[in-house]
């Protein structure tokens, strides 16, 4: 029999695991286990556009724990649209215990899969992240998040993502990272528990 339990850091209730908080829960398993897809020739693009109608939310961190698994936490800023519909969403995820982390982009389908998204913290180098993987309403860019990077992230203000989209136009976007640093070093917003009795 499977029991699941929510527990609130802040003012502490229970509630139940949302399929939501699954679906997060395995899509950060299946997106760490993914091989990255081999990375191609950049095909240059023939314009450039800035997303000016993308609103972001603040950094949250959320955690889950599927009865006896290690548990991950997932470090959280999502983009929508004036309609509501989510244009961006990127993710910071690390297991407990092990100190490995991965960095995914969510972006829009109609995307240019074969040019990775560019992850520039400030003015430094940008990184490189491969497409991975697509879902009917996302595609999901993903590579291992190095210390070093989580690092720049921590004191930088600015992340700038650029995609280059079907008609081979680069697509930019700003993300604030004023807060990133003590969201993610401090206690998650919720925490997510699956019991499993046997």
């Amino acid at each position: 029999m499977t029991g699941s339990h929510c527990t609130e850091t802040r003012p502490a209730h229970h509630a139940k695991l949302s399929f939501s908080a699954l679906f997060l829960a395995a899509a950060a398993g299946v997106a760490s286990s993914q091989p990255a897809v081999s990375q191609q020739t950049d095909v240059a693009a023939r314009g450039q556009r800035e997303a000016k109608d993308v609103t972001y939310g603040d950094w949250r961190k959320l955690c889950f724990k599927p009865g006896g698994a290690q548990m991950h936490c997932r470090t959280s800023i999502t983009g929508k649209f004036s309609t509501g519909q989510i244009a961006v969403r990127l993710d910071i995820i690390e297991r407990e215990g092990d100190g490995s982390a991965r960095l995914q982009i969510f972006s829009p389908v109609g995307m240019y899969l074969q040019n990775p998204v560019r992850f520039t913290v400030d003015q430094g180098q940008p990184h490189l992240v491969p497409y991975t993987w697509c879902l009917a309403n996302a595609c999901i860019a993903a590579t291992v998040a190095d210390p070093k990077m989580i690092q720049e992230m921590g004191s930088g203000q600015t992340l700038r993502l650029e995609f280059v989209d079907s008609n081979l136009l680069t697509l930019t976007t700003s993300l604030p990272l004023g807060q990133f640093a003590s969201v993610h070093r401090g206690s998650p917003a919720q925490t997510f528990e699956q019991d499993i009795d046997e």
